[in-house]
């Protein structure tokens, strides 16, 4: 069977004349909701972990590699499961880089959050204010959208990628190994179409999920810090937090080794590699990571490492995702904040997270609130692309157990 193409929150997955075979079935993986974590499970091992970890694999139809790292107040555990690519016996290599697509957007945030603490910007400032004339035409008025719409996805403007056009480039991987499509042009492209909507100063705030919120949050970010984005974030988050293995790489295609190789098949059955391409560049999803730094990120959030108390409660503030149908039915339920979700667990309370689907490859990042519990997952495709509601189903088990772990059900 083959399916269209299909925007994808970190990327576009190149779906289109891809062959997906059938949905698997995941024997202890829930339909709807994560199982109930009881006094049984209150211990998440190793072994628990490897056990989760194969789950996903099957919930990928077997097609993926999977590692994934737990990191506790006693430490960090591990598991992997699958290959480090089509045609290889080796597994997934431990402290395997990988692009984060759209997890790069609580990066961004976090960026834009400190610049408003510094009153170098405000969440309330308009995008015209920064960026005069950018936002206009079709219906898209930068003088009625925030810079907060932009970081909690509520500004209603079209997402870049959804456009035939940039459909049709990044069906070929050749023409995207050095794309370096400065990010106003994307905008551009965006505003050829008409917004969803537009936001109404004082009404109840409409939700739909738009890369293009984050080239433009960038763009104010760079006005306001005198610096590109990229050049922000390493300064303000990756170096003050030790991140060695995280980078920003821009128009590079190549990964740091060690990496998985990422690999779709074709309708004609002939294997596509997507590993060595740089169309993940921009704001929106252009960061390189590893689960551990990945969780090294998020506990440093959740702990208060990264923002002053006002802006990480502004981060929080969370809105109902309303207008995006797909958002919704591929993500865990939960609420979106600034560059940051919300989601229920089965114990009580919520974890914050931000997930990132890239073409093949897709990151779950998590933290409990008080940040004592971090999680990352990430999946590498071998074959055919993922089944997303069916491996978010997976996925969303293993978080739910590992930020579980010693908490009595409430």
């Amino acid at each position: 069977m083959t399916v269209r193409t299909r925007t994808l929150k970190g990327a576009v997955l190149a779906g289109a004349l891809l062959a997906v075979g059938p949905t698997a079935a995941v024997a202890g993986v829930p339909g709807a909701a994560p199982r109930p974590h009881t006094a049984g499970h209150s211990r998440y091992s190793a072994a628990s972990l490897r056990r989760d970890v194969a789950r996903v694999r099957l919930a990928g139809g077997g097609d993926v590699g999977v590692v994934a790292r737990v990191d506790t107040p006693d430490g960090p555990i591990q598991a992997r499961a699958g290959t480090a690519g089509a045609g290889s016996a080796a597994p997934v290599p431990w402290g395997a880089e990988f692009r984060i697509a759209s997890t790069t957007k609580t990066f961004v945030a976090v960026v834009v959050l400190q610049l408003a603490a510094e009153k170098r910007l405000s969440l309330d400032d308009t995008v015209e204010h920064w960026l005069p004339g950018v936002v206009a035409g079709h219906g898209n008025d930068g003088r009625r959208i925030t810079v907060r719409d932009l970081l909690r996805q509520t500004s209603g403007l079209y997402n870049y990628t959804d456009d035939p056009s940039v459909q049709g480039l990044l069906r070929d991987p050749d023409a995207n190994r050095y794309n370096d499509t400065p990010p106003a042009d994307l905008v551009a492209i965006a505003m050829r179409h008409p917004p969803l909507f537009t936001p109404i100063p004082g009404g109840g705030p409409r939700w739909a999920y738009s890369n293009t919120n984050y080239l433009l949050a960038a763009m104010v970010a760079e006005k306001a810090g005198g610096t590109t984005w990229r050049e922000l974030v390493e300064h303000r988050v990756i170096a003050p937090l030790g991140l060695r293995h995280t980078s920003i790489p821009g128009a590079n295609p190549f990964l740091p080794e060690p990496h998985a190789r990422v690999t779709l098949t074709t309708a004609d059955g002939s294997r596509l590699d997507l590993t060595d391409n740089s169309f993940q560049h921009t704001a929106d999803s252009g960061v390189v990571s590893t689960t551990a730094d990945l969780d090294t990120f998020f506990r440093a959030l959740a702990e208060g490492r990264l923002l002053p108390a006002a802006q990480w409660n502004e981060m929080r503030r969370t809105v109902r995702r309303t207008d995006d149908p797909e958002d919704v039915r591929e993500q865990p339920l939960g609420d979106y904040g600034l560059g940051l979700r919300a989601i229920p667990l089965s114990c009580g309370g919520s974890y914050y997270a931000h997930e990132g689907d890239g073409v093949g490859v897709y990151t779950r990042p998590a933290v409990t609130a008080d940040g004592r519990r971090a999680v990352t997952v990430s999946i590498t495709t071998t074959s055919a692309p993922a089944d997303l509601p069916t491996l978010n189903r997976a996925t969303n088990a293993l978080i739910d157990h590992a930020l579980c772990a010693g908490r009595p059900r409430r």
